[in-house]
């Protein structure tokens, strides 16, 4: 059994529902030390999260990533216990093989396999708060080093980013999310007698229909455009008689660096207003779109990953937000690259056990290549 798959199953095995590390840290931190980093172990809450590095010289390349998990859902509908990692047929399965226990191996046996005299700085990121809030995770940790000006200077996030093939793709920035809770008055009553009421789905209607139909913005190179969605809608008493008071949509935007969150909600009171609506809305900004442009650290990952693959990744900024958000405050080129997407966050999540060493090798060239 490889190195990498062996630490794979151990990280695995450990039942680290997020923010609970359940000691997958301390593993990777034994490891880490023999290997003459120094380590800084940051708790904020109830999260566990820590800061490695070895060597002062720049650049500093860190690799960045999560030990946390989300719930496996009802453990009778896998093939095996989701956190007793189980090869079959060729795929190793568990909670967090793809999302991103195998990603994290690979860092520490690309590290073991390094030389330690290497020049510039090598560094590690780890949290357990990337699954939940992500409010007391790589956000407090990346503002620990801000603080004290250590910047960084390329960062690797271990997130399965690959589509169909291992290697096809990998992230170089992502999309913004803001996200509102709108409720539209109306006048409840009997819906017998219409000229007594106001019924606050019909006054909405017109204004969802221009909201769905707006182009908030272009995109640009790097990003598709704007998206605008609904997510819930909330009306009515439960009887077919009564005429709503009210109504509660919950809606959210993925927005591309051509629009800001500012401009976004200036245009959505506008349409509301212009339809003369009575309404309360909140705001909820999750999510700051970053972006890396093609550079030394896309260049370098991309060869190493058609070395390891033999594949040529393309760059892409779609799929739901990371922690590289965070990063990209004190880094100039984060990339996202690991193992496939597919099965993340679902009953049987598993990798191909044939992708893991060249995962392992993926990072350890890019390592090569920016340090030389």
């Amino acid at each position: 059994m490889s190195k990498t798959l062996e630490l794979s199953k151990q990280l695995i095995a450990r039942r680290s529902l997020t923010p609970d590390d359940a000691g997958c840290q301390e593993i990777l931190i034994e490891r880490l030390e023999k290997l003459g980093f120094n380590i800084e172990k940051m708790r904020f809450g109830n999260v566990d999260n820590f800061w490695a590095r070895r060597g002062t010289s720049s650049p500093l390349i860190v690799f960045a990533g999560h030990t946390d998990v989300v719930p496996s859902g009802p453990e009778s509908q896998w093939f095996s216990p989701p956190f007793e990692p189980t090869i079959r047929d060729g795929m190793l399965y568990g909670r967090g093989a793809a999302d991103m226990k195998t990603s994290i191996a690979a860092f520490i046996v690309a590290l073991e396999e390094m030389p330690s005299n290497h020049p510039g700085s090598i560094g590690l990121l780890i949290t357990s708060d990337e699954e939940g809030v992500a409010v007391d995770g790589t956000v407090k940790v990346v503002e620990v080093l801000q603080a004290r000006n250590e910047l960084i200077d390329y960062c690797i996030v271990g997130e399965p980013t690959s589509n169909k093939l291992v290697g096809d793709m990998i992230k170089n920035g992502r999309r913004g999310s803001l996200s509102g809770k709108l409720i539209v008055k109306g006048i409840q009553g009997h819906i017998a007698y219409p000229h007594l009421v106001k019924n606050p789905i019909h006054l909405v209607a017109p204004a969802i229909s221009e909201l769905a139909t707006t182009e908030w913005d272009k995109g640009n190179e790097y990003f598709p455009p704007t998206s605008w969605q609904i997510s819930n809608f909330h009306s009515g008493t439960g009887a077919t008689n009564v005429v709503p008071g009210h109504v509660e949509m919950l809606f959210n935007f993925r927005f591309s660096t051509a629009s800001t969150p500012q401009s976004l909600q200036d245009r959505v009171h506008a349409i509301l207003d212009s339809h003369g609506l009575e309404y309360d809305l909140e705001w909820e900004y999750s999510g700051k779109p970053y972006i890396t442009p093609k550079g030394n650290l896309s260049a370098a990952i991309s060869e190493a990953i058609q070395q390891a693959y033999g594949v040529t990744p393309e760059l892409s900024t779609t799929g739901g937000t990371s922690d590289g958000r965070f990063i990209a405050d004190i880094c100039p080129q984060v990339i996202e690259f690991g193992p496939l997407n597919a099965t993340i966050h679902k009953l049987n999540e598993c990798v191909g056990v044939a992708d893991i060493d060249p995962l392992k090798d993926t990072y350890k060239l890019t390592l090569e290549k920016l340090l030389k």
